[in-house]
């Protein structure tokens, strides 16, 4: 990983599901508009943090104006030392806005339960801490993917990546742990994002159109919280309202 560190984000995000057969069609349409980006193929390793109640995931998935998250990603698996980022994401009216710091596992760890680094008094840091003392929220579930990125050739703000074996646990919430984890879906469908600062041009849509790909409104974290967490919350909070009444 050796491109450039974009702290802030701004871009409309469309996203797809593609079959196999889709896939391997449509890339070969790409071929001669897209290239490998600096990263080209590579693991995405992803903390979601969250109300204990998951307020914020349950507030997403009902498709409001505004939402927003917090999260810790690396890429591939991160030593005790190595890089990640700590990222507030947003979306308004559409548009994406990501604003994210880089940190290591530890530090970040410690910034998100309240202790500031003293060599760090960023922007993006304080709107962080401030996220954090409005929803005091705290790792919830780890999710992983293997990602094919692109970028166009002739804009190189736009960037087509494709993600595939998308997996989970709640357990062992540490960047450091390992990538292994138990599949969000049950199918071998390719999520394809298109991610660009403005317009879809023009040759894409056609290369959509005559494919058959149609948008999708999808989140790997709400798929998760839906498939997989969503039962064991309520199981756990009904306990607690017995043992409590």
């Amino acid at each position: 990983m050796n491109a450039p560190i974009i702290t802030c984000f701004e871009r409309v995000e469309k996203k797809y599901f593609l079959t196999p057969q889709q896939y391997e069609a449509f890339t070969r349409s790409l071929a001669t508009h897209v290239r490998a980006d600096a990263y080209g193929e590579y693991t995405i390793c992803n903390l979601y943090y969250d109300t204990d109640d998951y307020r914020l995931i349950r507030a997403s998935i009902e498709k409001p104006v505004y939402k927003e998250k917090l999260r810790v990603r690396s890429y591939g698996v991160p030593d005790a030392d190595g890089a990640v980022f700590v990222e507030l994401k947003k979306k308004f009216d559409g548009v994406v806005y990501k604003r994210r710091i880089t940190s290591t596992p530890r530090a970040s760890e410690m910034l998100l339960c309240g202790i500031r680094p003293a060599d760090a008094h960023s922007q993006i840091q304080k709107e962080i801490e401030y996220f954090q003392q409005l929803h005091r929220t705290q790792p919830k579930v780890f999710i992983a993917y293997d990602r094919q990125a692109f970028q166009g050739i002739d804009n190189d703000a736009l960037r087509i990546t494709f993600d595939r074996n998308m997996r989970y646990r709640p357990d062992r919430l540490d960047l450091t742990a390992g990538d292994d984890g138990a599949p969000i879906l049950q199918t071998d469908d390719i999520l394809m994002e298109i991610k660009i600062p403005g317009a879809c041009p023009l040759w894409l849509a056609h290369l959509l159109t005559e494919h058959g790909i149609y948008s999708t409104s999808f989140s790997k974290y709400g798929a998760c919280y839906r498939a997989h967490l969503m039962n064991d919350h309520k199981k756990i909070y009904t306990e607690e309202m017995c043992l409590s009444a």
